[in-house]
């Protein structure tokens, strides 16, 4: 009986540990004129993680003429055991994908609904 209270009680304890989050940082466009940030919280652990959260594009290019523009959105990944990284940036109107291999930093290309392939970089901590 002792060690079915123990069991239970360490579930519950799991349970009730916060959710790992990850600080996203980058940016995009063949200029590198938009700011890319996001906080992904841990939605599923295995061998394929995956996270979700507030993602914040921020135009930081020279054309800006009435201060910068920002979308808001969401940011949705998968991280494999083997470091392969699967990325959406959810927009209004529009939908982004990327992947590819993350060590430190991922950098590449996403393929958006309404656009071309666009430059993409991302460090994830």
């Amino acid at each position: 009986m002792k060690s079915f209270g123990l069991a239970v009680m360490l579930g519950v304890t799991a349970a009730l540990s916060p959710a790992r989050a990850l600080e996203v940082t980058g940016n995009s466009g063949f200029l590198g004129e938009w700011e890319v940030t996001a906080t992904v919280t841990e939605t599923a652990s295995g061998r394929i993680k995956d996270y979700r959260g507030p993602l914040v594009l921020k135009h930081v290019g020279l054309c800006t003429q009435d201060g910068p523009v920002e979308k808001k959105g969401e940011m949705r990944l998968q991280i494999s055991a083997s470091s392969q990284l699967n990325a959406t940036l959810s927009l209004p109107g529009t939908e982004c994908t990327a992947s590819g291999p993350l060590s430190d930093s991922y950098n590449g290309t996403m393929t958006c609904s309404d656009r071309q392939v666009i430059p993409l970089r991302l460090r994830v901590k």
